[in-house]
């Protein structure tokens, strides 16, 4: 299967979430009988059963109007606070590029989100044939960013789906910009930027350079908020690795910015299933019987 989109142009070439993610909707989108689907994280250890349920009920109550679901909890686990990259890159960085570049309606979009970053979302089946996935870690990022592109604001809601969340952990990696949260930060940045650039934004590395001063200053004075909300809830934050934190992913918003000026013809996307059908249109069923046949060696 992976040679008929190499033949095409059309192959996913780099291995991870965003191409699990893509290969698993052209296996459902090949049944033609689901109306809903949901995605969630794997590695999700609270995970109870009532999560999945409250996630699509937004999209399969026929009262509601909303076409995406998107989840979000807190992120406090064993008395500590949780969910770095959100709190500690993708708030005041959003924040920062509001201050350097202006306002955009996209930051506001993201910025209303409780947690852009989690890995639960929900949608209708007929919105799928059109998204992009992002071919990287940028995934939720990515995800949304077609929501906003795509659909209308009123379609789209965000619903708690946990009292209690907890999942596995990377390492942060601070050594390896191709590891752990330093490449997902870099993954998260570049999407960002990109989608900005696809909007109008023009960028340069002397903005690259003011956005990341910008940024330090503004999750340093975000990271006083976190620690004021932990000490009046009894949670443990510990500012020394906060800050190690804030430092390694001001060096990741200066990688990506490179990253995106060295690349400006780079592909983000895997290509959406639409022009897969369009320039190959018996793939699907294919794809189907093939991941079937695989299915019934196990």
């Amino acid at each position: 299967m992976g040679d008929r989109l190499k033949q095409l142009g059309l192959y996913p070439s780099e291995p991870g979430k965003g191409k699990n993610v893509w290969t698993c909707i052209g296996y459902l989108l090949s049944f033609r009988d689901s109306d809903v689907v949901a995605i969630h994280d794997c590695d999700i250890v609270t995970y109870e059963r009532h999560m999945l349920t409250r996630l699509i009920y937004p999209i399969i109550n026929p009262h509601l109007p909303y076409l995406l679901s998107k989840g979000f909890y807190p992120r406090v686990g064993d008395n500590v606070m949780n969910g770095r990259v959100s709190r500690l890159l993708v708030s005041p960085l959003l924040l920062a590029l509001k201050k350097v570049i202006g306002d955009r309606d996209y930051i506001d979009f993201l910025r209303a989100f409780r947690y852009p970053l989690s890995g639960e979302v929900a949608m209708r089946v007929s919105t799928l044939p059109d998204l992009r996935i992002p071919s990287d870690w940028g995934l939720e990022v990515g995800m949304l960013s077609e929501a906003w592109r795509n659909l209308a604001p009123k379609s789209v809601c965000q619903v708690e789906i946990a009292d209690n969340y907890d999942h596995k952990h990377q390492d942060l990696s601070p050594e390896d910009a191709a590891a752990g949260l330093n490449r997902m930060a870099t993954d998260i940045c570049k999407s960002v930027f990109r989608k900005l650039a696809a909007d109008g934004t023009v960028f340069t590395m002397n903005i690259f350079r003011t956005l990341k001063a910008t940024y330090y200053r503004t999750a340093l004075d975000l990271l006083e908020h976190y620690s004021a909300d932990a000490a009046m809830n009894g949670i443990t934050i510990d500012r020394h690795k906060e800050e190690a934190s804030i430092e390694m992913f001001a060096e990741a918003i200066m990688r990506a910015g490179q990253a995106f000026l060295d690349s400006p013809f780079e592909s983000p996307f895997i290509a959406d299933w639409s022009r897969v059908h369009s320039a190959d249109p018996g793939f699907i069923d294919d794809l189907r019987a093939a991941l079937d046949q695989d299915k019934a060696l196990l």
